[in-house]
């Protein structure tokens, strides 16, 4: 991550959201992670729907809403291939110079590379219950 805070993003995955949606890709807080998610917009617009219609009652959905939703901010990837992550992004993540960017799923995650590397190993010490839910979903 440079000084003014723009990430260069890798080439398959800028394809890839560049390729669902001609809007600038959406970067937000994660819910479950210290790390910045990055939705393609129209992978945003699914996400944001869903949270519409759950029920607005139940505490734990207006939680994930406000996480989710009021960090949410369109970041438009530039000649270079980059984004600029906002400040507030940055402190949620506790982004320094040094990043990883990993490929999740649908979603694109932005960690702290020491971040990263902790969430890794802490994972890998869980490596037989991981493993029992990999079994559990056929995988």
């Amino acid at each position: 991550m440079d000084a003014k805070g723009r990430v260069s993003l890798p080439a398959s995955l800028r394809g890839e959201l560049q390729g669902q949606s001609d809007l600038p890709p959406i970067l937000t807080n994660l819910v479950d992670c210290k790390a910045v998610g990055v939705f393609s917009h129209d992978r945003w617009i699914e996400i944001e729907q869903r949270l519409a219609n759950m029920s607005q009652m139940q505490p734990e959905i207006q939680s994930v809403q406000r996480m989710l939703v009021s960090g949410a901010v369109e970041c438009p990837i530039d000649g270079q291939g980059r984004v600029l992550i906002p400040p507030h992004l940055r402190e949620h993540a506790s982004l320094s110079r040094e990043v990883t960017i990993a490929g999740v799923g649908r979603r694109i995650e932005i960690w702290d590379r020491a971040g990263f590397d902790e969430e890794l190993s802490h994972i890998r010490e869980s490596g037989p219950d991981v493993a029992r839910v990999a079994a559990e979903l056929g995988l």
